[in-house]
């Protein structure tokens, strides 16, 4: 057996349950359980919503700082890239080959040095904030 329950109603409110009461298979008791169900429904994903609105926050923030550094990382390799192509003459052919070499040696002393920073902890990232100041998009 369902529990009674005495509800007081405005007019306005109380014409509108009866017209949607009168329509073929609506009863009062259904219309209010529904609304009352979707009501409650409602507040708890509210309530959830605000459970996770500081950790969506969080990750935003974080999403943030990876996208100024890769901004940081692509605008440093531009740039590097095109300081190299600017500066750089093209060598002869019989230099090549020693070039080459000195190449190889000067790239594995690069990977080496990344190795270092990243197992140190360090960031490139971070060097390039603490040296410049860079303007925060949307400022």
């Amino acid at each position: 057996m369902k529990p009674r329950h005495n509800l007081y109603l405005d007019e306005a409110l109380t014409e509108q349950l009866d017209a949607l009461a009168s329509r073929p298979g609506g009863s009062k008791s259904a219309i209010v359980a529904d609304a009352l169900r979707a009501w409650l429904a409602r507040r708890a994903a509210t309530e959830i919503d605000d459970l996770l609105r500081v950790r969506l926050d969080r990750i935003s923030a974080q999403l943030h700082r990876i996208e100024r550094d890769q901004r940081i990382a692509i605008e440093s390799l531009g740039l590097f890239i095109r300081y190299q192509l600017t500066v750089t003459p093209p060598l002869p052919e019989s230099e090549q080959a020693a070039a080459r070499a000195i190449g190889q040696d000067r790239f594995q002393a690069f990977i080496d040095q990344v190795g270092r920073r990243v197992a140190g902890g360090r960031s490139f990232g971070e060097d390039v904030r603490s040296r410049a100041t860079v303007p925060e998009a949307g400022s």
